[in-house]
Formats: C-alpha cells, structure tokens, sequence
C-alpha cells in the first residue's frame, strides 16, 4: 500500500484494506505541427491597469513547445511577456509584428 502523503489527495485513511488512492495524472497533448496551428492574435487593456497587451490563443501543445513559442516571440519582438493556459501574453501593442512572426514560422493566423 501506498503511504506516501503527497499520493493521499485529501483522503486521511482508509479502513478498507483494498482502497487504492486515485491520482489524476495530467498528460499534456501533443504539440501539433504549425501550419496546423489556427492561432488567434488580438490586443487586449481591460483589466491590467490601461496597460496593453498582446494575446496569442489557440495554441495546442506541451507546455515547454508553448514557452519556445513565447521566447521567440518576445526575442523578436524585444519585449517582455509570459504564458499560461495555452495564451502567450506579450508586452504592449504588437499585433502586426507578432502575426508577421508567426506567418514566417508557418502557423496560420487569424
């Protein structure tokens, strides 16, 4: 039987001498190539202080292929940004640089 504490997910003990703890293992999808990629590229200013920003959506892929795809943006671009749940968030208003990147990497755009 398994005790180690991290597998437990809230469940303390159990009196049934055959119980197996459940663990909900995430598995990442597989990265599409890029040309079947259908990336949706908008500005957006609500709700971060007037500040704008540039969003890349509609990636599918491993989280380490989307973090590849945000550095080069930001490198070519010469901006910061971050990425979460399959967005890349860059810095400021990049709209036309960023659509142009992705269309000389091969991804379709919108």
């Amino acid at each position: 039987m398994n005790n180690d504490w991290k597998d437990r997910l809230g469940i303390v003990f159990s009196t049934n001498p055959d119980f197996q703890y459940e663990t909900q293992e995430e598995t990442e999808t597989p990265t599409l190539p890029n040309h079947q990629q259908k990336l949706r590229v908008r500005m957006e200013r609500a709700g971060r202080k007037g500040k704008t920003v540039t969003l890349v959506e509609g990636y599918r892929g491993t989280s380490d292929d989307l973090k590849a795809l945000e550095k080069l943006l930001k490198n070519k671009c010469g901006v910061g940004g971050s990425s979460k749940d399959s967005v890349i968030i860059i810095q400021g208003e990049a709209v036309e640089r960023v659509k142009a990147i992705l269309k000389t990497e091969g991804y379709n755009v919108k």
